[in-house]
């Protein structure tokens, strides 16, 4: 009887912890099913480069994971029972129910509407492919001088409002933020965001809180009225509510609350990475939903799983920051180098060459994830048991 292992979601980390594990566990051991409701990857950090007209490579996981021993599961997870440890999915063949010894729950977030009012109605997201292209058409549609508005100061924001800005120069885009324009970057960083800002066109109202959204406009909390007829909201994400409806430990955002090898701290035969799980990081500071932080916990989970499975040393590697990139356009970049537990230093890369180094890590992030079980092997172990329950040893290939 092989060892059944389920993983939720392929997004940056579910793919890649599926891979890891393929690589790491013999097939004469363990089955691992891949659950996942779309057929290609989605690289989730160029969705404001989908939304701006500009076609992604296709990267389809039938090809991804062929000849891997990853079965794909093209489903949508609509339930998971910790206590029966079954998983309720609807695909092609309707509404099933798997079985799991061990599970990886990678089912991420999207966007998070903060509860503002015509938010849902109104705002366009880019935490998907869905989102991406529906603003991909309603951005391709407008006429010039048509005013859009970006809300969200973070990340996101920022690589959205100037995509938007580079892509249509004939449109007048703003962006919206609670604080003040980078006020996380160092000085350096900061300068180089507004001066890249400045040459964009980009209007910026900072330290302005958005309440409501309607169909051609935005207003703030000191009751201004900002003239949108697109409005693009990325103040956030939310994850995935499946685990808060499950008897795991959740912290009050939803996420799973794990330790250190990304286990459920109540449900031991239960992991959880990226956006899905509550990681401690430096200075027990909660991770960032990011993909900075998921692959990461998708390589300590994977190696746990191994560890647990083939009587081996459990990873014990501390998640922490090298730097935050972020795109401004194609010819725009800054690289805000950051301290362990993701504090801004006074480096930072600018320009032409940052908007390299932004792409090489996209690039290499995407690549890690189209060749799963590409990497350095190791000895294999010799297997304890034929037959092996949740917790006892199989064997270990790579």
């Amino acid at each position: 009887m092989k060892h059944r292992i389920i993983v939720l979601g392929a997004g940056y980390t579910g793919a890649s912890a599926a891979g890891r594990l393929a690589r790491r566990l013999r097939r004469e051991d363990v089955t691992i099913t891949l659950v996942t409701a779309e057929p290609d990857f989605v690289e989730r950090v160029r969705m404001h480069q989908l939304a701006t007209g500009q076609d992604l490579r296709p990267r389809p996981f039938s090809e991804m994971f062929a000849g891997t021993g990853v079965e794909l599961r093209l489903a949508k997870v609509t339930g998971v029972d910790v206590d029966r440890r079954t998983v309720a999915v609807t695909g092609t063949n309707g509404a099933e129910e798997l079985e799991y010894d061990s599970l990886v729950y990678a089912l991420g977030s999207g966007w998070n509407s903060q509860g503002v009012p015509g938010t849902a109605e109104h705002a366009y997201e880019i935490a998907g492919r869905p989102g991406a292209l529906r603003l991909r058409e309603r951005l391709a549609g407008l006429g010039a001088g048509r005013p859009v508005v970006v809300i969200g100061g973070g990340l996101t924001g920022l690589e959205a409002a100037t995509e938007i800005a580079e892509a249509r120069p004939d449109l007048d885009v703003a962006l919206a933020v609670r604080g003040g324009l980078g006020d996380t970057l160092s000085p350096r960083g900061r300068q180089h965001l507004r001066k890249v800002f400045a040459n964009l066109g980009i209007t910026v109202h900072e330290h302005c809180a958005v309440t409501e959204v309607e169909t051609d406009h935005v207003t703030t909390a000191d009751g201004t009225s900002l003239p949108a007829t697109v409005t693009v909201w990325t103040a956030g994400f939310a994850v995935h509510p499946i685990a808060k409806a499950t008897a795991l430990e959740v912290s009050d955002t939803g996420q799973i609350v794990v330790d250190g090898a990304m286990r459920s701290v109540s449900h031991p035969d239960v992991y959880a990475i990226g956006d899905a799980a509550l990681v401690q990081g430096p200075g027990d500071k909660p991770l960032r939903m990011s993909c900075a932080s998921g692959i990461p916990t998708a390589w300590q989970a994977a190696d746990s799983v191994a560890a647990a499975l083939t009587g081996g040393k459990p990873p014990t590697m501390p998640i922490r920051y090298f730097n935050q990139c972020i795109s401004l356009g194609r010819k725009e970049g800054l690289i805000q180098y950051v301290t362990a537990d993701d504090r801004a230093v006074r480096a930072a890369l600018t320009g032409r060459l940052a908007a390299l180094y932004k792409e090489l890590v996209c690039k290499g992030a995407a690549w890690g994830v189209a060749n799963p079980t590409l990497g350095r092997p190791t000895r294999r172990r010799p297997i304890i048991q034929d037959h092996a329950p949740a917790t006892s040893p199989v064997t270990e290939s790579a």
